[in-house]
């Protein structure tokens, strides 16, 4: 049954564009309200000092706002390259690329993506991130001079 009451059922493109919008918001993309309190969210290719599992909405949550809070950096666009729906009805394979900027050192770069997003009862319940990581390492490292 939907945590939410009288609301529609939000499809998995339609988590996907609110996950956008709140990227583009400055704010956490991946909201609990758009999240199962049983998610399970992957991040196999993130640097090794950094989680790759996830195991439930809280322990989720806990980590990107506080990771959110620390990041200075301004996401300046977020441009979809393609949405390609499964066989699944409940998954999506979403590509796109963040644009953004530190704020510390005025740095700006560019990281592609692709999320494998499943979704049941308008909730994630299993996101699936893949990172350009030498992008990610780029943007926040050293100033280069």
């Amino acid at each position: 049954m939907p945590e939410s009451s009288g609301s529609t059922t939000l499809s998995p493109l339609e988590i996907f564009e609110r996950f956008r919008a709140n990227v583009l918001a400055g704010e956490v993309g991946l909201t609990e309200d758009l999240l199962a309190e049983d998610v399970v969210i992957e991040l196999p290719l993130s640097p090794p000092e950094s989680p790759r599992y996830f195991k439930d909405r809280a322990q989720y949550t806990a980590f990107t706002t506080a990771t959110r809070a620390a990041l200075p950096v301004r996401f300046d666009e977020f441009r979809t390259i393609a949405v390609h729906q499964s066989a699944d009805p409940e998954v999506i394979v979403a590509e796109y690329e963040l644009s953004g900027t530190l704020s510390t050192t005025g740095k700006s770069e560019t990281a592609a993506f692709v999320v494998v997003l499943t979704a049941r009862d308008g909730r994630v319940v299993q996101w699936r991130e893949y990172q350009d990581v030498s992008a990610l390492v780029r943007a926040l490292g050293p100033q280069e001079g």
